[in-house]
Parts: C-alpha cells; sequence; structure tokens
C-alpha cells in the first residue's frame, strides 16, 4: 500500500509512520520539519505546508489512502486544510481517508442531541479544539469519501498495550484515556480492516 500520512512527526502520527515503515508499506509524509523524520527507502519526503493546494497534490501523487494525525495545535490548520484535502483526493481519485480526532466530537450519553464536548460529560475548559475537529468531521461527513475518525480520549504518551475498547459515534463507557501508541495501531489497523467506513469511533481503555 502507498500511504500518504500528514502530522507524520507529531506524537500519534510518528508511531503510525513508524508501523508502516516496519510492514514495508511505501510511505509519503508532508512535513515542514523533515529533520525529524528518520531515513527510510521505502520513506519520500515532501517538504512543505498542508495548506499549500499545489504541495498537497505533489505529495497525494499515486497514493492510495491518506493518513491525518494533524493536530490543532490553537490554529485553525485544520478547517483550512480539510477543504484541500478533499478536493486534491477527487483530482488524484483517492478514496479514502482516516483521520485522527477527539472524544469530544463523539455522542453524548447523557445529552443524546449534543456532543460530547457540548455536553457535562466533558471536563474540557475550552472548546475551540474540539470544534476544529468538528469542523473536519461535518466536511468529510458531507463528502462522498470512504472516512473514518478515529476519536480517543485522554492522550497520554505511552507504549501500546494491544487491549483497549472500541465502539463507533460513542466513547466506550467509563474510557478515561488511551495512549499514543496503541492509538496509531488502531489507525493502522483500520487501514487494511475498514470495519468503521463513515464512522466516528471511540477508542479508550
Amino acid at each position: 500500500m502507498n500511504i500518504l500520512i500528514l502530522g507524520a512527526t507529531g506524537r500519534v502520527g510518528s508511531n503510525i509512520l513508524t508501523l508502516a515503515l516496519s510492514d514495508r508499506h511505501q510511505v509519503t509524509v508532508l512535513a515542514r520539519s523533515p529533520q525529524k523524520l528518520p531515513t527510510n527507502k521505502n520513506l519520500t519526503i515532501v517538504e512543505g505546508d498542508v495548506l499549500n493546494e499545489d504541495i498537497v497534490e505533489k505529495a497525494a501523487k499515486g497514493v492510495d489512502v491518506i493518513v491525518s494525525a494533524l493536530g490543532t495545535d490553537k490554529t485553525t490548520t485544520l478547517s483550512e486544510s480539510t477543504p484541500i484535502l478533499i478536493r486534491v483526493m477527487k483530482n488524484q481519485q483517492i478514496n479514502r481517508i482516516i483521520t485522527v480526532g477527539t472524544a469530544g466530537i463523539l455522542n453524548s450519553r447523557v445529552e443524546p442531541t449534543l456532543y460530547r464536548f457540548e455536553s457535562s460529560e466533558s471536563k474540557r475548559k475550552t472548546t475551540r479544539a474540539a470544534r476544529e475537529h468538528l469542523s473536519v468531521y461535518e466536511m468529510l461527513s458531507s463528502s462522498d469519501l470512504d472516512w473514518t475518525i478515529i476519536c480517543p480520549t485522554y492522550l497520554p504518551d505511552g507504549p501500546a498495550k494491544g487491549e483497549y475498547r472500541v465502539e463507533e459515534e460513542y466513547l466506550p463507557e467509563g474510557g478515561r484515556e488511551i495512549s499514543t501508541a496503541d492509538t496509531a495501531a488502531f489507525v493502522y489497523k483500520e487501514l487494511f480492516d475498514r470495519n468503521h467506513s463513515c464512522k466516528r469511533v471511540g477508542i479508550a481503555y
């Protein structure tokens, strides 16, 4: 498989990159800081910004699937880059995208008409990041792409335990955290299993 990874220098994205390269897939990475990336014969690095449509077009040539582990970083990068990604995917005839979101955009169990970040389930002090992730969900769900959004709860750095719970549209009941490595492992697994097409998927221990 030829995979384009966005956010490959981040906490989750770097783990996804390691898994893909260890299985000898062809991987393209679009990164502003290529010096942070490993050297590997199966890795193609395109230096640039995800908000530059020409650069994204270059990075996406010949890929089968896009994995986005981009964070919000107190910016509007997610909401600004998603329309670009959708256009590029249509131009390049790429149908599949998996993104890493946040549990805040899952449905609330206690207030079913609300997202978790809008409900009493949420402990977050600000909703800005959740709203950025929500914009990605809204744009992807109104497209005709085959998308999946993996939605981890509290995300500490840590190794993969290999045991976790997932649930479509909701955070698994009582879920409190999930490591970056286990989140990456599930994203990578979903690349091949395709069990959650056009769904948000909550993940937690």
